[in-house]
């Protein structure tokens, strides 16, 4: 299938590895003009190289702290001046550290705002009108199953992407008359750092081995697996396809049938 993508400038944040590395191949490979970026420069060079070999496209790695607004109007700055414009925004960032209620510090819920809510609402603020002007766009954020089914020991990312999905249906809405859809899309249990580092977490704390929290965690999932980077990250393609050309304002998870809600 043709996504109808070759040749658009795309921006996949927090890009050097895990999902939003496996985005960024995947929208390489369908022909994008794109830039990944990443808090560490030579890393993010790195990979940027990598994808370029392999893909053939056009690749530039920028760092930049996407929880820092100034460094995000300077990174959008950067990609529209060096690729002529961005018609794609895929938003990603780390997650948030685990914990629970009472453990979780001001500071902790200060800096999980501004990585995981505030850099999303900036990006969008910085690309919308670059896509308005060509009456075009994408957008999809790359959010978690906990705005779908919250995630025990998580309440960080559990409040915070929550907002996200919120902000994101709101927006949909709002640029919808300029051609620029915005979608969410939820990863579930997925073998990158991050679930490593949270089943070595989970392990940890109720005193047992981490492969056996990933082993729990597979029993929950209908598919019976973890799934992979390049499964999420061909969903996210589509959504960001001109193929997706009618779907807007929706969060759809990819968690192996994991959730058991309705919507």
């Amino acid at each position: 299938m043709d996504l109808g993508i070759a040749g658009k400038a795309a921006l996949v944040t927090a890009s050097s590895k895990g999902l939003g590395r496996a985005v960024a191949e995947e929208l390489a490979c369908e022909g994008a003009r794109l830039a990944i970026c990443s808090r560490d420069a030579s890393r993010i060079a790195e990979v940027a190289e990598a994808i370029a070999s392999d893909s053939g496209a056009r690749v530039i790695g920028l760092r930049a702290d996407v929880s820092r607004p100034e460094e995000v109007k300077g990174l959008i700055a950067d990609v529209t001046g060096r690729l002529g414009g961005l018609d794609i925004l895929v938003t990603n960032a780390g997650g948030p550290p685990s914990g629970t209620f009472e453990t979780i510090t001001d500071n902790d819920w200060e800096n999980a705002y501004r990585l995981n809510l505030a850099s999303v609402v900036e990006l969008c603020r910085a690309a919308v009108p670059h896509m308005k002007q060509k009456g075009w766009g994408r957008i999809v954020n790359i959010t978690s199953i906990a705005v779908k089914e919250p995630v025990d020991g998580l309440m960080l990312s559990n409040s915070l992407r929550a907002a996200v999905v919120g902000f994101a249906k709101t927006l949909s809405r709002e640029v919808a008359s300029h051609n620029i859809l915005v979608n969410n899309v939820c990863p579930g249990f997925t073998m990158t750092e991050r679930v490593v580092q949270l089943s070595e977490a989970a392990a940890e704390r109720r005193g047992v081995r981490p492969e056996d929290i990933l082993k729990e965690w597979e029993g929950t999932i209908p598919l019976g697996r973890i799934g992979t980077p390049p499964e999420f990250a061909s969903l996210v393609a589509f959504l960001a396809s001109e193929r997706a050309s009618y779907i807007t304002g929706t969060t759809i998870p990819v968690d192996g049938g994991a959730v058991r809600g309705l919507l």
